[in-house]
């Protein structure tokens, strides 16, 4: 059959273009209420930020709708070389580094000035939906991840270098696509194992159990049941695991016994089983010739060097501002007037709501700017104190309704290629929302990520629009065929 070109306006997912521009437009208002203040007359004031954002969103329209009309086979054509030329981008900002209100993450180019960290999102995207899209590629093979982790990190740690973690930290999203695509559970299970170890060995950390600290103790014991729930997935029917859970246990409780009579550290017990625990999984990798056991096994011997070096990577390798934001999160220290302040303030602004808001433009706690940052990574303060927790709830169902169309829009795709992409917007999305509204109720470290569609900047509105409306486009082909 001949090609088919679609018609762009009647194929073009309506429902998500309707809730990108309530988004942006509630987004709008919301920046023009946080620095609202008496004697400002009008939303349209280009001298205020509500009216440079008004610039934002007129343009980054033209653009989406831009991006509508190109061709859909484009974006697969040259996901590559949009992919490097942003790469460029972000080794040319290390180089030429301009420090704007603390960041180094800016690029100028005469008048222009924007952060190519945030258009490294859609570029790393499209990357990687043409990478697995190629022929006789599977994540299964080694050589195939370790292109794909090379392509993930490589932005990733450019952007890390350039003092901005939040940012870096949001590439994490593309592993929930990769698991989408065939990778194993076994990788994402030891990301949080990582998370949760590290928490763990931070928070208590400073209290000991014997000459052991109390968070280096439970991170050993917990080693064990997370080994056992890895081996119940690849047992396959055999019965190691409960001989390995009763085993080692006993042991452990064995040696609890021994100290009632005998003075030492339980924790050289539960070390020793856990070595007892790799020996027995590296005999039955011997065995079987099955590499989930040498998995296994190296992850227990990675996790225990893991929690003997948290001390070591929380003290010399984090900036001093990054460890007292992870203190004042984990509530290790009380700081309300120093580096709590943010969430202090933030906490207070949304709490203050109550359950229907002060109003539109009648948030004292925003009207007297003691929220920093009000209208940028903490925006979502201004929804919480204006619209109480009806409004804010309403706005998060709105965001979690659009990351589930997406999902929905992704697996109805015929391509790899635009299946990859629409996961990775919908990912992407989804740790910027989940990340930036932790961080504001004070349940995340304050990592500085914007709240898509919501905080000020150009960079990020544009960034995000293209992410959408990249995806929008390659879905609107869905039924283009030959």
């Amino acid at each position: 059959m001949p090609y088919r070109k679609s018609n762009i306006v009647r194929s073009v997912d309506r429902w998500t273009i309707a809730i990108y521009l309530i988004l942006v437009i509630a987004g709008w208002f919301n920046i023009y209420a946080s620095g609202y203040n008496y004697d400002q007359v009008s939303i349209f004031d280009l001298s205020g930020r509500a009216g440079l954002q008004m610039i934002w969103i007129l343009t980054s329209l033209i653009i989406g709708f831009s991006l509508l009309m190109i061709d859909s086979d484009w974006y697969d054509i040259f996901a590559y070389w949009i992919y490097v030329f942003v790469i460029f981008l972000l080794v040319v900002t290390l180089l030429f580094p301009h420090d704007i209100r603390g960041s180094r993450s800016w690029l100028v180019i005469g008048p222009i000035r924007f952060q190519a960290a945030e258009f490294a999102k859609f570029a790393t995207a499209l990357g990687i939906a043409r990478l697995i899209n190629s022929y006789d590629f599977t994540l299964s093979q080694t050589k195939d991840f370790a292109k794909t982790l090379l392509m993930l990190f490589l932005p990733m740690g450019l952007v890390l270098l350039q003092k901005e973690t939040g940012s870096a930290l949001v590439f994490l999203a593309f592993f929930l696509v990769l698991y989408r695509e065939g990778m194993t559970g076994f990788i994402l299970f030891s990301g949080f194992c990582s998370i949760l170890f590290f928490v763990i060995g931070i928070r208590y950390g400073n209290v000991y159990w014997g000459e052991t600290s109390l968070g280096q103790s439970i991170v050993l014991l917990l080693i064990i049941p997370c080994i056992s729930f890895i081996l119940y997935d690849y047992e396959k029917g055999r019965h190691y695991l409960k001989y390995l859970l009763i085993g080692s246990f006993g042991l452990i409780g064995l040696a609890v016994l021994v100290s009632l009579f005998f003075v030492f550290d339980l924790c050289f017990a539960v070390l020793a089983v856990i070595a007892i625990i790799i020996l027995i999984l590296l005999f039955l990798f011997l065995k079987y010739r099955e590499r989930p056991y040498l998995y296994i096994a190296c992850f227990a011997l990675l996790s225990v060097a893991f929690i003997y070096s948290v001390d070591y990577v929380f003290d010399d390798l984090l900036e001093p501002h990054q460890k007292i934001r992870i203190e004042v999160a984990l509530g290790m220290i009380d700081d309300p007037s120093g580096a709590g302040y943010n969430v202090n303030q933030s906490k207070i602004a949304i709490g203050s709501g109550g359950f229907l808001g002060k109003g539109y433009l009648n948030g004292t706690q925003t009207k007297l700017k003691y929220v920093p940052e009000q209208d940028t990574d903490f925006i979502f303060c201004t929804v919480g104190e204006e619209n109480g927790f009806v409004g804010s709830t309403f706005f998060l169902l709105l965001f979690l309704i659009l990351i589930v169309r997406l999902i929905f829009l992704a697996e109805r795709q015929r391509s790899t290629f635009k299946r990859v992409y629409g996961y990775s917007t919908a990912a992407i999305l989804f740790f910027h929302l989940a990340i930036n509204i932790g961080m504001v109720i004070g349940i995340t470290p304050v990592i500085g990520i914007p709240l898509p569609f919501f905080s000020y900047g150009g960079s990020s509105l544009w960034a995000f629009t293209m992410l959408l409306f990249i995806f929008l486009r390659l879905d609107a082909s869905r039924n283009e065929r030959l």
